[in-house]
């Protein structure tokens, strides 16, 4: 007999625990899972709609981080320069910068430059939007 799987196991931390708890509570889910699961559907339907996207496109990306992480921002910008049409800056009353960035160019250098803040541990907040 082969033992018993067992499930498995996700770590959050308290603070995004209470966001997820106050999801739950908001938007009048049964439980952590099936927020989660929502959550997951949603961000799982975004990809889809990244993906096919193709050819020139005109997009706006936002994208907010802790002030101290600014720099991670320019870092990540400047590898993208020939993109960026314009780029808007704001420091927030919550030590938190705030970066608009119009964006005209081929679909998949937009997708990349998305996804470089999107999965940096130093972005709080990353939205594509696509004219």
């Amino acid at each position: 007999h082969a033992p018993a799987a067992k499930p498995p196991l996700v770590m959050l931390n308290d603070e995004t625990l209470r966001e997820l708890d106050s999801l739950q509570k908001s938007l009048g889910f049964s439980g952590r899972s099936e927020t989660i699961r929502a959550a997951i559907r949603l961000l799982s339907a975004d990809s889809k709609e990244r993906t096919r996207l193709k050819g020139a496109i005109t997009a706006v990306l936002i994208v907010i981080a802790n002030e101290e992480h600014s720099a991670a921002i320019t870092d990540i910008s400047h590898d993208f320069q020939k993109l960026i049409k314009t780029q808007l800056h704001n420091h927030l009353e919550t030590h938190n910068c705030f970066e608009l960035f119009v964006l005209q160019g081929d679909a998949s250098l937009v997708k990349s430059l998305f996804e470089r803040f999107q999965t940096s541990k130093k972005i709080a907040f990353a939205k594509l939007i696509v004219a």
